[in-house]
């Protein structure tokens, strides 16, 4: 499945979706708590940096953008400085906001997160302040919106609601936008609020709730797997949809189709940061893959990975398509393959880094491989996590100035071999004569060489320290080299 799963990930892009829902700025304010106020016993902030990001639906948009679609945005915000900075930071990321009306009867929704900065490197967020009025639009800002999203609808493949129970998605709003999507034949895709009653979206296609939302509307007694199972189709049937997809964090996700047997599609483990962002890329990506033409079980499983990558962020951080494909592939060992196109790994060792693990970085022809070459890459596997071989391409070898006849072996070959070895995780094949791109693209943590380039200056030594890492010399095996062993062959001894 993964490789399928890889293929409707890469098809992701130029669709346009419409998004309606809950427009939230989010800010974040960033400092250092390391000690206690004289004046009551709460930590003492002293901020250092401060940044603002989307939320809410903006936060399903910006989502949308990053896995390639194009994304038309409905919804509210009040006249007021926060306004305008959502809007700009929309229309920074190419999303549209031809759909926000500006409403003079409340304020911007925003939530300030005030984050201590633990040995100045890990955050905890300490307290949040939201901003924001609830009661739903005035009959006449309802209309405008209501008009704005009916006429948008016949330009889009698929309507999405993204709803945090601020006021907007009224049950009559909710009703009209289902209805007029419903007449264009469009499919409707929703993140529910966390409210008991989901007859406000009656004829939707597709409920996207997590556990202890799918609770509350379905009225069960808890949100064990057995239970989802047994009570997800009488929800189905009740609210008149065409299934649900109920997000059970680190068991994965459960889908039910209407008329079909639900299906429970586990999800592999995640070191778990922040929870914030989850049901927005869950939502995103339901979309992305069904306008790509995924299956719902496909979409089920690569909605486990969005929401998998975005609980290993802090705060509500747009998973890209790159990550998605890249975390594919590690999950199913590489895909069967450790010989890499550069732009690829590069995603990849992004991921990998994320997660703490090291990157060691060396380089070379390796036109015959010996012991001298073995040793020096088990050497090099040894100082991090993943070892990744830059290989010289037969037109980089060649323009190096070898002895005639060199390489010896194509790279294709070369490659091959390299890659048989149990301590290489990766090959890239590269045709400049130096891996100074390859080096600034992947950004390794550790960068290895022989002890014979101390007096030739190692190529991506500035980058790599730069960046935070090191440069690593390392003895060589006297008496051997590939122009040695070729030697000897032409003479015969």
């Amino acid at each position: 499945m993964i490789p399928e799963l890889i293929r409707l990930a890469e098809a992701f892009g130029g669709q346009r979706v419409l998004l309606v829902g809950d427009l939230i700025l989010d800010r974040y304010v960033y400092g250092d708590a390391e000690r206690i106020s004289p004046e009551a016993p709460v930590p003492v902030l002293c901020k250092k940096s401060e940044e603002e990001r989307v939320g809410g639906a903006g936060s399903v948009a910006a989502n949308l953008r990053e896995l390639g679609l194009d994304v038309i945005c409905c919804g509210a915000v009040g006249l007021d400085d926060s306004g305008s900075r959502l809007r700009a930071l929309l229309q920074n990321q190419a999303i549209s906001t031809r759909g926000v009306l500006a409403v003079g009867d409340r304020p911007t929704t925003t939530k300030t997160r005030f984050v201590g900065l633990a040995q100045h490197r890990h955050r905890q967020q300490l307290m949040r302040v939201d901003e924001e009025v609830t009661r739903p639009l005035g009959p006449g800002d309802a209309d405008r919106l209501a008009e704005l999203v009916r006429r948008c609808t016949s330009h889009v493949v698929a309507v999405c609601l993204e709803d945090y129970g601020k006021g907007l998605l009224s049950d009559a709003l909710c009703r009209r936008i289902i209805a007029a999507a419903r007449e264009a034949g469009k499919p409707v895709l929703v993140d529910p609020a966390r409210i008991s009653d989901y007859t406000r979206y009656r004829g939707a296609t597709m409920l996207t709730p997590n556990r202890n939302e799918f609770q509350i509307a379905s009225g069960c007694a808890d949100t064990s797997l057995t239970t989802v199972l047994a009570e997800v189709n009488p929800l189905i049937e009740r609210c008149d949809l065409e299934g649900l997809l109920v997000t059970l964090d680190r068991e994965g996700v459960v889908l039910a189709v209407r008329g079909q047997k639900p299906v429970h599609v586990p999800t592999r483990p995640r070191a778990v940061y922040d929870n914030t962002g989850a049901g927005d890329a869950v939502l995103a990506m339901l979309v992305a893959a069904r306008v790509a033409g995924a299956t719902w079980e496909q979409a089920a499983h690569l909605t486990n990975v969005a929401g998998g990558l975005e609980v290993e962020k802090f705060g509500c951080v747009p998973i890209r398509r790159d990550e998605v494909i890249a975390d594919l592939r590690i999950s199913s060992g590489s895909a069967g393959s450790k010989i890499r196109d550069l732009k690829e790994l590069a995603a990849e060792l992004t991921l990998r880094q994320s997660r703490g693990e090291t990157v060691v970085f060396t380089n070379g022809c390796y036109d015959l491989l010996h012991v001298g070459h073995v040793r020096l890459l088990e050497q090099c596997r040894r100082m991090g996590a993943i070892l990744v071989v830059g290989l010289n391409s037969d037109v980089s070898v060649r323009a190096q100035g070898k002895a005639p006849g060199r390489p010896i072996v194509p790279q294709d070959q070369r490659a091959e071999v390299l890659a048989a070895l149990g301590c290489v995780d990766y090959v890239v094949i590269y045709d400049d004569p130096t891996p100074k791109e390859v080096i600034e693209k992947l950004s390794p943590n550790v960068l290895v060489k022989g002890e014979d380039w101390a007096n030739k200056g190692v190529v991506g030594r500035e980058h790599v320290e730069a960046t935070g890492g090191r440069v690593v010399l390392v003895p060589m095996e006297k008496g051997l080299s590939t122009s040695g062993i070729i030697e000897r062959i032409r003479r015969g001894s």
